[in-house]
């Protein structure tokens, strides 16, 4: 049973197998531009990290659709897309942010390292979780999205005590079996959620360009979209129950 995938294997052209490995390498530079951010938050240059997060992030969304396109796992059998992934996912959604909001200054002194400890742990764990996402293709509990977390902690600059709660908070909420809308896979109302997310892109370029300094309109617009986005599951559910 080998011989014949071995054999359309080799007879596949190079330049097809060299694109298909390419859209691997586009993937791992995610784990480059992770560093990067990494960097630019030891120098506390807080909107240059979230600018490299916000590219880790763009990697990400073309990655998947272009290696379906060029046939990536037809034609790089030895190369698991899947791990890759995960792995450039844990270190830009999960590890740089967990640095970056233990070592702001936005929590509480004694809780800071403990909770930093904690994101990266529980991350770590919610990425091996093989039910992280429910049959229509929702996020099953928080997400591990830590990246978009401190954005918003930076963006809010809430008391370190509120910070550290709502920290501490999502933490026990990574393992809460609720729904969290995928903005890309979840059909049910697609189209509101990709206008809410390229306006939410839009707004978050205004923040970092502004460094954070932006006015009230912009912080309940960004915060309203994160409720769409965390919520919307859970009042459709509630509605059809009233219906039922």
């Amino acid at each position: 049973m080998d011989r014949p995938n071995q054999e359309g294997f080799s007879r596949t052209p190079a330049l097809m197998r060299a694109a298909a490995f390419s859209v691997h390498i586009f993937t791992a530079l995610g784990a480059g531009v992770a560093l990067i951010a990494l960097l630019e938050a030891v120098h506390q240059r807080w909107a240059a990290m979230f600018w490299c997060l916000g590219l880790a992030l763009v990697i990400d969304g073309v990655d998947g659709p272009l290696a379906r396109r060029l046939e990536v796992e037809r034609l790089q059998p030895n190369w698991s897309g899947d791990v890759l992934d995960l792995v450039v996912d844990f270190v830009t959604y999960v590890f740089v942010p967990a640095y970056a909001i233990t070592a702001s200054g936005m929590l509480l002194p004694l809780t800071a390292p403990i909770l930093g400890v904690a994101i990266a742990v529980t991350g770590a764990l919610y990425f091996a979780d093989r039910r992280m996402k429910s049959a229509d293709n929702h996020f099953r509990g928080f997400p591990g999205l830590w990246n978009i977390a401190a954005l918003y902690l930076f963006l809010l600059q809430l008391p370190q005590a509120l910070s550290t709660l709502a920290v501490a908070v999502l933490i026990v909420l990574t393992f809460v079996p609720f729904n969290v809308v995928h903005p890309i896979r979840v059909a049910r109302l697609r189209w509101l959620t990709l206008s809410l997310m390229g306006a939410w892109a839009a707004l978050v370029m205004v923040v970092l360009t502004n460094d954070f300094e932006v006015g009230a309109a912009v912080k309940v617009a960004l915060c309203l979209i994160a409720v769409y986005i965390v919520g919307c599951d859970a009042a459709i559910r509630f509605v059809r129950s009233l219906n039922a």
